[in-house]
This record gives C-alpha cells, structure tokens and sequence, in this order.
C-alpha cells in the first residue's frame, strides 16, 4: 500500500473517480468494525418494526428510512455530539455507506438538528419487545447456551446538574420572573415589585459558601418559596387579565411543573413531608431519584434498567424513570427470554436481592438451576451443585456486570443528552444493542472465516 503526504505535491492533484473505486470502497467498509456491525443488522425489518416511509419534503428527506435507523446506531458507535457527528458524516464515505447516503462531490449537510428531528421521530414509534424479536431471530444462529440467563439492574444517568432544593427552587423563580418581564413587555406594563434580585443574588452567594450551613440554607428556602409563590400569583393574574402568554404545550407543561415543585418543596419546608413522585429538574419532570446504596454514589438519575442477558447478548426487560424493585422482575425475566429464545430456561444467573422465597419456589418447581445461596441443611449433590453456581456467578459477575461499564463508557450511555422521556428510552435501546450488534458482526466475520 503506498501512502503519500499531500504537503510534498508541487502539483494540482487529481482525486480518482468515485463511482470506479466504490466496489474498493465496499469492500474494505465490510471488513471494518463499523462494516461488520451494518452486515449483523436486519435493516429492512427494523425498518418495518419502526414503521417508517420515505419523506418526500423537509430535512429528513436526506435520509432513506434505512438511513434514519442507521444514524441512530452511528451515533452510539461514534460516541459524540450531533453537530460532530454530522462534521464527521460530511467527510467520511464509511460513514455515508453505513447511512445508505452518498453525498454528491461539493455537497454537506449543514443543519446538524436533523439528527435530533429523525431521533424524535424514532422515539415516538419505538417498541421494545417487537423490535427486540426481529434482532434477536437475525442473531440466534450466531448465539450458543440460549437456555443459560443472568440478569440485574444498573440505572442509565441523565444529563442534568445534581438538584437540590435551592438549585430547583432557584431555577423556577428564574423562569417564571423571565416570563412575567415577557408579558410586561408584550402588554407595555410596568414590572410588579419583588425581592427578584435580593434573593437570586443570595442564592447566588450562598452556592459559593465552603459550609453550607443549615441556617443559612434554611433561610435562603424560605425566602425562594415566598418569592416563587408570589410569583406564581402574579403570572396568574396576568393570565386572568390578558389572557395566556402562549397556548404552547411546552409552556403550559412548564408552568403546571413549577406549581408542581412550589406544592412540593412546601409541604417539605413547613410540614417536613416527603413528596411522592419528587420533581427534581423543571426540564426533565419525569426524572426521579434511584437510592441504589453504592459507596460512591448512593443516588442516581435518570431510567432504572432491568437487562437480560443471552450468551453475552443484552436485551431490555423493564425500563422506567421510577424505581421498582428487580427482585420482583424475576418470572417476567424468564417468560421474556423464552419468547425470545424458544427454549426453557434451565440456569439463571442473579444476584442475593431475587433470592426471595417466591423466587426460590418458582424456580425450584421448574428444575431451574441458580446460583441462590442455599437455605437450610445441604442435599444431595451439593458439590456439584457448589461448582455449578461458582460458574454461575463468574458469567453474572464478568459479562453481565462487564457489559454496564462498557456501554457506559464507550456507547454513549454515561450521561444520556436526550431532552425528552421518549427520546432518552430511545437512545438507552440504541446505546445497548450497537453494543450487541458489534459483538454479532464479530461472531459472524468469526464463522465465515472458520467456514472458509
């Protein structure tokens, strides 16, 4: 292979013709990573599970409904920001193989949004468990021990500053003080007298202090939540007088959120009681907190995940934005694998949290194998049975846990950017199964080669 630097050319140079070379092109596109992930994905039947058409007008017409599906799994694999990976599309022909959109010679796609606009299409046609079966019927050929599972739970962040209830209460005085300084203006009013600046300038102070301490703090809340409320007052009755600033779902969605969170932080303040469902960002309402107990950080947020695992492969049995507990989530896990499967379960895979005595008795009446610590005198066997769940727990321990941290770290899933609920499930479904698919297209370039 010769390779020569461009700086050492005196000349004009002449780029060969694409449409000669696109076979190379091809060719060495299948051999790469990014090319045996396309091979291991079904295109044309997720595209029929997505249920999408072709788009005559609008930006999204770029893409085919292949294409649209693919630069969600691009996105995840190149593990960077929209307007990057739209840079990174414009200048890489792999990339536009993968995409099923070749680019003319001189044109660029400028609007990176696009691939927030095909996203939010996506996300609002996404079904799990149908898109799951077209995978996994494309990859079982490619999967061994399909009647061996292991699964648990692990909590996908979202994108958002740590709240607390100066920061929460902070960011709702703000929104609505800018939405009364807009109706003012829009209905050429005089702004009404507050204490705005006092107490943004206090918060502002005390989130630079060393030591919070709790008077302070006590004081700061108790000035925000007289603020916010008188605000709240105000903005309704300019509503009463004028009319609604903007009939806007996003807007009222807001405002019913900030009333939400005055309602709330009250009943905390001055009753000390605990809301239920506790709003934690004015973005993100659906967000709750998940107490997971670990040493490093005892809460999270964002969607707590129940995966299942298949020969190294994940799936997602339960996602949701409030807490449950996974212990319960062990039949449903089981009826899950074997629609996917075919098969019966006979070993499982879980951690002490499912090895409650339901648990216990179910899949004892099924001869299911686990690696449950046993309870009472030993039986007969119990050696056997030792070195069995030992093996158990080493798969659990090392693929299972293993695939948390790799899809954390490499696909996109640390802090999920998403600015919606749909679209966030959406991004998680895609971020776990680029995972799977690359391991697929591994296998798969693994059997050819052995075949040959």
């Amino acid at each position: 292979m010769n390779i020569r630097r461009i700086s050492n050319f005196q000349t004009r140079l002449c780029f060969p013709n694409f449409d000669g070379y696109y076979q190379q092109y091809l060719s060495c596109f299948k051999s790469s990573e990014l090319g045996l992930m396309y091979q291991s994905l079904p295109f044309d039947e997720l595209v029929k599970a997505f249920g999408l058409k072709n788009n005559r007008k609008g930006p999204t017409s770029i893409f085919s409904p292949q294409g649209k599906v693919a630069l969600m799994f691009l996105k995840n694999y190149c593990g960077c920001s929209d307007k990057r990976l739209i840079e990174q599309f414009n200048g890489n022909i792999y990339y536009q193989i993968f995409c099923d959109t070749i680019l003319e010679p001189g044109a660029m796609i400028s609007n990176f949004k696009i691939v927030s606009q095909i996203r939010c299409e996506l996300a609002q046609r996404l079904d799990i468990d149908s898109l799951e079966k077209v995978l996994m019927k494309n990859w079982k050929p490619y999967m061994s021990n399909l009647n061996s599972i292991t699964f648990d739970a692990t909590c996908y962040e979202s994108s958002i500053k740590y709240p607390t209830d100066a920061k929460l209460l902070l960011d709702s005085v703000m929104w609505t003080y800018k939405q009364i300084q807009n109706q003012s203006k829009r209905h050429k009013l005089r702004m009404p007298r507050t204490k705005y600046n006092k107490w943004v300038g206090r918060a502002i102070s005390y989130s630079k202090m060393k030591k919070k301490r709790k008077k302070k703090r006590r004081s700061l809340l108790r000035g925000l939540l007289r603020l916010l409320d008188k605000l709240v007052k105000i903005e309704d009755k300019l509503a009463s007088s004028y009319g609604e600033y903007t009939e806007k779902p996003k807007y009222q969605r807001r405002r019913a959120t900030i009333r939400k969170i005055l309602d709330q932080q009250s009943a905390k303040f001055y009753k000390s009681l605990r809301p239920k469902q506790a709003i934690v960002s004015i973005d993100k309402p659906y967000i709750r907190p998940i107490v997971r107990g670990k040493e490093n950080k005892s809460v999270e947020f964002g969607a707590k995940l129940h995966k299942l695992q298949i020969d190294g492969i994940s799936f997602i049995e339960h996602i949701s934005f409030d807490a449950f507990h996974e212990g319960n989530r062990l039949q449903q896990t089981i009826w899950k694998a074997q629609k996917l499967t075919g098969k019966r379960v006979k070993i499982l895979g879980a951690d002490a949290i499912y090895a409650t005595n339901a648990n216990r008795k179910y899949v004892t009446s099924r001869n299911i194998q686990t690696d449950f610590k046993p309870k009472g005198r030993s039986g007969k066997n119990r050696a056997h049975k030792n070195q069995l769940a030992k093996m158990i727990t080493k798969e659990r321990a090392s693929r299972l846990e293993g695939s948390f941290g790799t899809d954390k770290s490499y696909f996109l899933l640390n802090k999920i950017k998403a600015r919606t609920k749909e679209s966030e499930i959406l991004w998680i479904f895609i971020g776990i199964h680029t995972s799977n698919a690359l391991k697929i297209g591994r296998r798969m370039c693994l059997s050819s080669a052995k075949a040959a």
